[in-house]
């Protein structure tokens, strides 16, 4: 069930769109940045964790130098009502970085990233073929990546 948005200010905008730019900033450097006291971003940085919207902190990876060189997005189709039991699968499954559950031509899209073809192969074929609700997969590989700008969290 979803919950009603949390209202944003100019400040806290300001916030998450330093955070997001740089989740390692200092809270004095953001704070310098959005022009208030380090004691108010502590505040605000708090209300916008209680409130669901920020949610942890992450940090971007170079996947190929890191040892994950082989990358697929895998469409499932499922049987219906094998959602939840299939969510807490993925969860536990080496090599799934993401999922989602869609509306359209397919059930659940899922970010799989694996060290080599033959891991990547593996873990489509066997592992995700093989889980309780999987109906059919189609996969895509991944030959190049990049980032858009994502939500333009300033105020306009």
């Amino acid at each position: 069930m979803a919950t009603e948005p949390h209202a944003l200010d100019a400040i806290d905008r300001r916030i998450i769109a330093e955070l997001v730019a740089d989740s390692r900033i200092s809270m004095r450097a953001l704070a310098e940045k959005t022009h208030i006291s380090r004691a108010h971003a502590y505040v605000r940085i708090e209300r916008l964790e209680d409130a669901g919207i920020i949610t942890g902190f992450t940090t971007r990876i170079a996947h190929e130098r890191a040892g994950l060189g082989s990358s697929a997005y895998v469409a499932l189709s499922i049987r219906q009502h094998s959602w939840r039991g299939l969510a807490a699968s993925l969860k536990a499954l080496p090599f799934v970085e993401h999922f989602s559950l869609l509306g359209g031509d397919f059930d659940v899209l899922v970010l799989v990233r694996a060290p080599d073809n033959q891991e990547l192969r593996h873990t489509v074929l066997e592992e995700l073929q093989g889980l309780d609700g999987v109906l059919s997969t189609k996969t895509w590989l991944i030959f190049e990546e990049g980032n858009g700008p994502g939500p333009n969290w300033l105020p306009g």
